[in-house]
């Protein structure tokens, strides 16, 4: 596989290239992590079995798209490919350190300029991943329907399908139709997504940089991605103050930012077990009782 690797990297950049020394790292749940050296040229590799080359290659395209936006520094992808049953993306090596106070801050003010990219309808023109969950994105030109049958939906079948009936199910059916109600006097626009912006999931470059990776992206409301940066520790205030003052807030995302984040407890409780059956349970309440 490694000299696969090589010789795709080559391929790639034009370069000749050795692995002189190879180590795994840590930080991920779902793929192998690898950094590659040899003659002053490194590379971040993820390994992961061949039937993940698709999601390979929706990083890889996701990656481009939030590239193409000018906002956020994202690590560029070099390869991918299969060799030995094993599927790899290579990406631009970016050492990594955690953003600060300034870092936030910037961050707050780039992600405001990405959000400003737009599409003509919510969803993407491929069909890409959260953490390990098939993330379906046919577009829609109607966010209600497309957050009911491709978020929330989709994670509720998944659910039904591992064993999850009784009152997840049943307060899942009543919040699916109550959708409309959250959206009162508030139209979102398809905004560029991360998709998956916990804090787990953004640092800074050596130079103080912003830079963001690991994306599940899409177009979506920009909402969407604010609350997911409040799930699992948050990021520093000062994100949060750069990025209203860039670009404002509906008042109604105070309420909202719950029903976005059910998504991400319904994917966890899909990936990682019961563990999260109460937290969605109760999310699930608590937007019910919102809307009477």
């Amino acid at each position: 596989m490694w000299d696969a690797i090589k010789d795709a990297i080559m391929a790639a950049t034009g370069e000749p290239f050795s692995i002189a020394t190879r180590r795994s790292i840590g930080g991920g749940c779902i793929n192998a992590a690898w950094v590659v050296e040899g003659g002053g040229l490194r590379y971040f590799v993820k390994t992961n079995t061949t039937e993940r080359l698709a999601m390979f290659e929706a990083e890889r395209d996701g990656l481009r798209e939030l590239a193409n936006a000018a906002a956020v520094r994202v690590p560029q992808p070099v390869c991918l490919g299969c060799a030995d049953g094993s599927a790899f993306l290579v990406l631009e090596h970016i050492f990594l350190k955690d953003a600060g106070q300034s870092g936030a801050e910037l961050l707050g003010r780039q992600l405001a300029a990405q959000h400003h990219v737009t599409a003509p309808a919510f969803g993407w023109w491929r069909d890409n991943t959260l953490g390990a969950t098939f993330q379906p994105n046919t577009p829609s030109a109607d966010w209600i329907a497309f957050w009911r049958e491709r978020r929330l939906g989709h994670q509720l079948n998944l659910a039904a399908r591992a064993g999850h009936h009784g009152a997840l199910q049943r307060r899942g059916e009543k919040l699916l139709a109550a959708l409309p109600a959250f959206f009162r006097g508030y139209m979102p626009q398809p905004a560029l997504l991360h998709g998956d912006l916990w804090s787990g999931n953004a640092a800074c470059d050596p130079a103080g940089k912003p830079v963001i990776f690991d994306p599940a992206t899409y177009y979506g409301d920009r909402e969407a991605d604010i609350a997911m940066t409040e799930l699992f520790g948050g990021y520093p205030l000062a994100f949060y103050a750069a990025y209203r003052e860039s670009f404002p807030l509906d008042p109604g995302y105070a309420t909202r930012k719950t029903l976005y984040n059910l998504y991400h407890i319904l994917n966890h409780l899909n990936l990682f077990g019961g563990g999260y059956l109460a937290q969605a349970e109760k999310m699930m309440g608590t937007l019910l009782a919102e809307v009477g």
